[in-house]
């Protein structure tokens, strides 16, 4: 490759030909991995047109802009049915909704449903902000229901995970609903990051939810998503009163707000992605929500009924209601490394387990870029 490149002219116009080169020389892989994940199939036509358009040149302040955010805000709330209580930001990540939500929301203590890495993370980050964290933890591979569910009389915000990406865990809506019908006067919180836009929450009970593009979104990682509502502002704004206290500097919900009354940011965003954004949620629009989620089911169906039927897998969730639609998580025989090297050279990469069960388990992100002939080829190669 190093020889090729030194035998051409110096110059732009040699890009096609290294470019194609170099795409010879890369065997194109389908992701299987649960974050970041293959790319959805119009990504690099939407990513073409904003550098046609060179949007990632223009100001964060300029009409173009606003037109982008706004449509990216219409298509989500079509996708997602989020009413217009809520208001929709772009954060760096969402990771940072963690601290964001922490430090704008809650006071004194927040409350927090943990049954994997993610759920405690967020739960850790409560602890270094200095809040009283309360904690229901269940093993790897457990779930909650409301019914059992039981949140502390001063905890402001209840912080829930829809689907635990380490344990390939879901708390079903329905769950979460309920539980906010339990507690009516506090702040509930639902962190979707690897399963958005399958969820089907109501907004009217759900304060704020958040994801990140890299998962079902089929975007590169770099941006996250935050969904509040105007109890959430109330709250910030009362606690920005308070000289003893602090709600941050950086992407305050009342900044952040202030800014989308204009379809704005406080700080420079990130342009290309709030576009594609849009453009993919626009496509799963054309598509339909509810035959985005079908088929969802149908392909985590597929992949359910090989591990169960497999003498090598076997699914690490046992409780049909708790398991992930969007992240599977299995246990394996042999050790998961052997596994991901040989599904690796047939062209496909899945996960490895996480933390403590890298080597016993694999995962396998059903998100929408795979196609159900793809999980098939999957499978295919699993059983050998």
């Amino acid at each position: 490759m190093s020889e090729y490149l030194r035998r051409q002219p110096t110059g732009v116009s040699n890009y096609p030909l290294i470019r194609s080169f170099t795409h010879s020389l890369i065997q194109n892989m389908t992701y299987f991995t649960p974050g970041p994940a293959e790319l959805y199939p119009t990504f690099a036509q939407h990513l073409q047109t904003a550098m046609d358009e060179q949007l990632g040149s223009i100001s964060h302040r300029s009409q173009r802009f606003r037109d982008i955010y706004r449509h990216t805000d219409e298509q989500l709330r079509a996708l997602l049915n989020i009413p217009k209580t809520h208001a929709i930001f772009f954060t760096g990540s969402a990771s940072e909704v963690w601290e964001r939500m922490l430090l704008n929301c809650v006071e004194h203590e927040s409350f927090h449903a943990v049954n994997g890495s993610f759920s405690r993370k967020f739960y850790d980050y409560a602890l270094g902000l200095h809040k009283y964290a309360h904690i229901l933890e269940k093993p790897f591979g457990e779930g909650f229901d409301a019914a059992d569910t039981e949140v502390p009389e001063y905890a402001e915000l209840v912080c829930l995970t829809h689907n635990e990406t380490s344990s390939g865990v879901q708390m079903r809506p329905a769950e979460m609903h309920k539980l906010k019908r339990k507690y009516p006067q506090k702040l509930f919180c639902v962190d979707m990051v690897s399963s958005a836009p399958y969820p089907d929450l109501d907004y009217s009970l759900i304060d704020s939810a958040f994801f990140s593009v890299q998962k079902a979104f089929g975007m590169p990682a770099g941006m996250g998503v935050w969904i509040a509502n105007e109890k959430c502002l109330a709250k910030a704004e009362r606690l920005q009163k308070y000289e003893s206290l602090t709600i941050g500097a950086h992407n305050t919900l009342p900044m952040l707000w202030k800014s989308y009354q204009t379809f704005e940011t406080p700080a420079t965003p990130n342009v290309l992605f709030i576009y594609v954004l849009g453009k993919i949620a626009e496509d799963f629009n054309r598509i339909g929500i509810a035959t985005v989620r079908k088929q969802t089911e149908e392909r985590a169906k597929t992949i359910y009924k090989f591990l169960e039927k497999s003498d090598r897998f076997e699914p690490f969730v046992s409780a049909e209601r708790y398991r992930s639609q969007t992240v599977v998580v299995a246990n394996t025989k042999k050790p998961s490394g052997e596994i991901i090297d040989a599904v690796k050279r047939a062209g496909m990469v899945i996960g490895s387990g996480y933390g403590k069960l890298k080597d016993s388990q694999i995962r396998i992100a059903n998100f929408p870029a795979t196609s159900a002939e793809q999980i098939d080829a999957l499978l295919r190669e699993l059983s050998r």
